[in-house]
């Protein structure tokens, strides 16, 4: 089984360096003018805000947050913001690196939000599901069935 090898914080960090990156050689800046900045802590504060609670609720359940020892899985969290979306804690980070592109107000950072999601989805959250799916069989399915991905 494939399991996750970068953690997806360093993934975040990643993009907002390339969000930035594109900012600095583009001269494409025309996201929201000079309100950039309170766009730019609107996403971000909802996206930790987010996060948080995606954290909060498997310590509640006492049970991993770290998506390389998912083996150690010991419950399947399906209340709460994860009635909402199976992935709130990665929702957040999209959420902080929209933020990053409000701040930059760059037309083509936006570029980095598919990329994101496509890595997300491809290094993180299949081989995550593969594993909840191996673990909590119909139960997953009946949650996959019910709650999307992202929102």
């Amino acid at each position: 089984m494939m399991r996750p090898i970068i953690p997806p914080p360093v993934i975040l960090v990643f993009f907002i360096g390339i969000v930035f990156g594109i900012d600095a050689f583009s001269p494409l800046d025309l996201l929201l003018g000079r309100s950039g900045l309170v766009a730019a802590l609107i996403a971000s504060g909802a996206g930790l805000l987010i996060a948080v609670t995606g954290v909060m609720a498997f310590r509640r359940h006492q049970t991993t947050i770290n998506p390389h020892t998912i083996d150690r899985v010991s419950a399947l969290v399906t209340g709460g913001i994860y009635r909402l979306t199976r992935n709130p804690m990665y929702l957040g980070m999209l959420l902080v690196l929209i933020g990053a592109i409000f701040l930059s107000r760059d037309v083509l950072a936006l570029l980095a939000v598919p990329a994101f999601i496509v890595t997300l989805n491809r290094l993180q959250i299949l081989p995550e599901e593969r594993a909840l799916r191996a673990r909590f069989g119909a139960a997953f399915d009946a949650y996959c069935a019910r709650t999307r991905r992202w929102i």
